[in-house]
């Protein structure tokens, strides 16, 4: 049964479903989804419509709200969500509360191809299936669908595969490139982060040195994360991951300014920091985002490591100390499965999926060229994650898609200012815009 808590202007309901794993054997093993209804303090009886969140990612459960009102711990597009809509939380498969993807969980399986075989059923194409399903499980006729990044792509997938089940559709800097190869994806994103290193250092000149300073050090010495795990060059280039959201530069920035202290034998990496930097990169809490990072692009096609190898072709990103550090972003590389401590039994798994070459199809072009739901999508136009050209390119195919592309946000604008933003694509769905 259903289990309702109250806090301060919301009421939640949790569900869990019993989904099939794998949708070609509906009849074999279960796995458990999660989703958390959410609805204004009393309009819980009122026949609202209902609006299901997919998150980004991918890997990430769905946010968890605190209060209705506005704060710094509930995304404000929630609180502007319910005020007409019955709104759902999912955590997609392997996230959060649905049958979590962990080194821990994995570890069930005999072998590497068991896993990433388990693992090619957590895409896009199955978080739908799992959308469709509890639909019916609800007995909803449609419904309204809110993706953010990964969960746009979600959203477009949806249109392409299964538009009955939609009323209508918003989409907030997740508009997917469509067929294109994840190495095209990832040469226009190494010099997307290449521009955003650029302003980084014009804002912080100092940190310059200072990223210096940190290479020559974890080169020099045998630098250890609180977590045991070592800090490498290349690991600390990852901080980059965080320089398309709005408080991104300030994030490395602050991290960076406290990098060291002098201890007993002298000028040393500070624990602070150390634990800074743990802190900043959820490879390993959240695994899904580094073994099925790239293949979310993959249709019939292998990524094969395509940021290791399209990385190449962008030398400057090479860490030395005698030249400007620049930070890496969201891309996932093979050694990451021997430098972080709990991806490493996953690593054979990881380099399966990266050869794996027979993805099926996301995206149905024909269905989107005829596309009759209506659709809302924003497109951020310093998006360091997702290619502003190729997500137009995307919008270009989807029939009837009304488009707003800013430069007022960063990727994080629907947990920045997710009260507008929401309220401008409903707008203009429905023409008042």
């Amino acid at each position: 049964m259903p289990v309702t808590h109250r806090i301060p202007g919301l009421i939640l309901t949790d569900h869990e479903f019993q989904v099939p794993i794998d949708y070609s054997r509906p009849d074999g093993a279960r796995l458990t989804v999660f989703a958390r209804e959410v609805v204004a303090a009393g309009k819980e009886p009122e026949r609202l419509p209902w609006l299901i969140f997919f998150q980004g990612g991918p890997g990430f459960g769905a946010p968890r709200p605190v209060v209705a009102s506005i704060d710094a711990t509930t995304p404000p597009w929630i609180g502007r969500a319910v005020k007409e809509y019955r709104l759902l939380l999912l955590d997609p498969r392997g996230t959060g509360r649905s049958t979590p993807i962990s080194h821990q969980t994995l570890a069930r399986f005999q072998a590497p191809q068991e896993q990433a075989d388990y693992l090619k059923l957590f895409r896009a194409d199955n978080i739908v299936r799992d959308a469709e399903f509890i639909r019916r499980e609800l007995k909803i006729d449609r419904w309204s669908v809110l993706g953010q990044s990964f969960g746009g792509f979600c959203v477009v997938h949806y249109l392409s595969a299964a538009p009955e089940g939609l009323r209508e559709a918003f989409i907030t800097g997740g508009l997917p490139p469509i067929h294109h190869h994840t190495d095209d994806v990832y040469r226009a994103t190494y010099a997307r982060v290449r521009e955003k290193n650029r302003l980084y250092f014009e804002r912080y000149p100092d940190d310059v040195q200072r990223g210096r300073d940190i290479v020559a050090e974890l080169l020099k010495n045998d630098v250890r994360l609180p977590c045991g795990d070592r800090l490498t060059p290349r690991r600390f280039q990852q901080l980059g991951l965080s320089f398309g959201m709005s408080d991104g530069f300030e994030s490395v920035h602050y991290l960076l300014e406290e990098a060291f202290v002098f201890g007993a034998h002298g000028k040393e990496i500070s624990y602070a920091f150390l634990r800074g930097v743990e802190n900043a990169l959820h490879f390993d809490t959240d695994p899904i985002y580094a073994l099925l990072h790239e293949p979310i692009y993959c249709e019939g096609t292998a990524c094969r490591w395509s940021a290791e190898r399209i990385r190449a072709e962008f030398p400057e990103f090479a860490a030395t100390p005698e030249r400007s550090v620049l930070f890496t972003g969201e891309m996932v590389y093979p050694w990451m499965f021997d430098e972080y401590r709990t991806l490493q039994p996953l690593k054979e798994a990881a380099h399966l999926l990266a050869q794996f070459d027979q993805w099926p199809l996301l995206y149905d072009l024909e269905v989107l060229r005829q596309n009759i739901i209506p659709t809302a999508a924003l497109v951020y136009y310093n998006d360091m994650y997702v290619d502003r050209l190729l997500s137009e390119e995307t919008a270009s195919a989807i029939k009837g898609i009304k488009l707003w592309v800013t430069s007022e946000y960063e990727h994080n604008g629907l947990r920045a200012d997710g009260e507008r933003i929401l309220s401008r694509l409903v707008d203009l769905l429905h023409g008042q815009t």
